[in-house]
C-alpha cells in the first residue's frame, strides 16, 4: 500500500484483521464491516488474481467471475506492478492447500 494511504485508522483496521484466526471469525467481522456487494466484489477480485496467476485470459475470467475487463485489468496491474500483495497471499494459500492435501 502506498505510504500516503497509511494512517492510524488504517493501522487499527489491519491490526484488527490480523486478530482473526478462523473463517467463521472472518465471516462475522467482514459481514459487519462490509456490505454483501463489497464482499462479493473483493471475492471476485481474489478469484481474478488467482486465475490471472494461472494464465487465464481476461474473457474467460470475466465470464467466470462476472467482473468487467477494466476491473480484471486493474487486478492484473496490481499483480504485475504493485507491492506484491496479491502474489504473497496467493502463494501462501497455495502452500496451505498443498499441506492440506498431504495431510489427507
Amino acid at each position: 500500500m502506498k505510504d500516503d494511504t497509511r494512517n492510524p485508522r488504517m493501522d487499527f483496521l489491519f491490526k484488527g484483521i490480523l486478530t482473526l484466526t478462523t473463517l467463521e471469525d472472518c465471516y462475522h467481522f467482514f459481514g459487519d464491516l462490509c456490505t454483501p456487494f463489497e464482499l462479493q466484489e473483493m471475492a471476485q477480485r481474489m478469484q481474478a488474481a488467482k486465475m490471472l496467476s494461472e494464465g487465464l485470459i481476461y474473457s474467460d475470467i470475466a465470464e467466470r467471475t462476472g467482473l468487467s475487463t477494466a476491473t480484471i485489468s486493474r487486478v492484473n496491474r496490481a499483480l504485475r506492478y504493485s507491492t506484491d500483495g496479491y502474489a504473497k497471499v496467493l502463494e501462501t494459500l497455495k502452500i496451505q492447500e498443498m499441506r492440506e492435501r498431504r495431510n489427507r
